[in-house]
């Protein structure tokens, strides 16, 4: 089922979103799909279950092509439950970001270039990996809502964000 998700300003986009106690269960598998339902009808790049008002920490990203980031790499389809980000570097790199709980907007935000990632799959089973550029971009990205953190709050030069049909960003499909 498609899910309304929230904008910029709903107050449940600024809370610490809980733990998953209980895996694979048919209310999580439920959520998953609703989720995956909602990320691909609005071409996200990924969703975290806060977005759709759900309080807990749960994110899912990926796909092999996106309209919204026609020239990105893939990124593989990924659940990532209760995550755990460790930077492997204190390299950033900035870069534009979007957000379907900001839309019409994009940002110049930066992001560690390198880090590993470890969580639990629908199963309960955990599973880590090491990542660079844009897979860690949008792992960043989703974790942040879990942490109440939307991508203007990390926005260091202003001038550098807008409306994406005004900021014409070479690469990035207006919205």
């Amino acid at each position: 089922m498609i899910r309304e998700v929230l904008r910029m300003g709903d107050p449940r986009l600024l809370r610490v979103a809980q733990p998953v106690t209980k895996f694979a269960t048919q209310q999580l598998a439920e959520l998953l799909q609703d989720m995956r339902d909602t990320m691909a009808h609005l071409d996200g790049a990924g969703l975290a279950a806060p977005q759709i008002g759900v309080d807990l920490r749960v994110v899912i990203f990926g796909g092999m092509s996106n309209p919204r980031y026609p020239d990105a790499p893939a990124v593989p389809d990924t659940v990532l439950i209760n995550p755990e980000l460790v930077p492997l570097s204190s390299v950033e790199d900035d870069g534009w970001e979007g957000c379907l709980s900001v839309p019409g907007l994009r940002g110049w935000v930066p992001r560690w270039t390198h880090l590993r990632y470890a969580g639990y799959a629908q199963t309960g089973q955990r599973f880590e990996r090491v990542v660079e550029g844009f897979h860690a971009r949008v792992v960043q990205h989703e974790c942040d809502h879990l942490n109440g953190i939307l991508y203007p709050m990390r926005i260091r030069d202003f001038s550098r964000f807008g409306f994406t049909d005004v900021l014409n960003i070479p690469g990035i499909a207006d919205e």
